[in-house]
């Protein structure tokens, strides 16, 4: 597959598994570790709580946060390294501020409130089971929230080819 093949391939997945599963931070790791690999299984069950805003709270996208963390897969410091005398974590924070600034391209905010306000024409308290009807009768597992899984986990993996550290690719 080429460059663009996975791209596309890496879009398509996030955005079919968030319709089919929810949890958008979850279903971008996941279509990333389908396509291309290099995410351990401990990635992607962390990542359970960052949906819909870190625990539904409309806070830091979830979708945002799970594509964080595969950067930081990629390209993060170890643990072996926690002093990181190579500045690591320096290289990885300018990888995520390129993320973010997609977003904020894209969306106006980074934040899942605004997002859905953006799309959605309101944010809703997704904790809340009223609210939550609301948002799946506005098409946010139909097309909003997928679209946007979709293109996190496309716009990480863009940025890990754009600096060579996707080595299956």
């Amino acid at each position: 597959m080429g460059r663009e093949e996975i791209l596309d391939r890496i879009e398509s997945l996030g955005a079919e598994y968030e319709r089919r599963f929810g949890g958008c931070s979850q279903c971008v790791v996941g279509a990333i570790m389908d396509v291309i690999g290099g995410v351990d299984e401990s990635v992607f069950k962390a990542a359970t709580g960052l949906a819909g805003g870190v625990g539904l709270s409309g806070a830091t996208c979830g979708a945002l946060t799970g594509a964080v963390m595969v950067i930081g897969t990629f390209r993060g410091r170890e643990y072996g390294q926690f002093a990181d005398p190579e500045r690591i974590r320096f290289r990885t924070f300018e990888l995520a501020r390129r993320l973010v600034a997609r977003f904020e391209e894209e969306y106006g905010s980074t934040l899942c409130s605004r997002i859905q306000e953006k799309l959605m024409g309101r944010s809703f308290k997704l904790y809340e089971e009223d609210d939550h009807q609301a948002f799946i009768r506005a098409g946010g597992h139909d097309d909003k929230c997928p679209a946007v899984a979709g293109k996190a986990a496309r716009w990480a993996v863009e940025i890990l080819m754009d600096e060579g550290l996707a080595d299956r690719i």
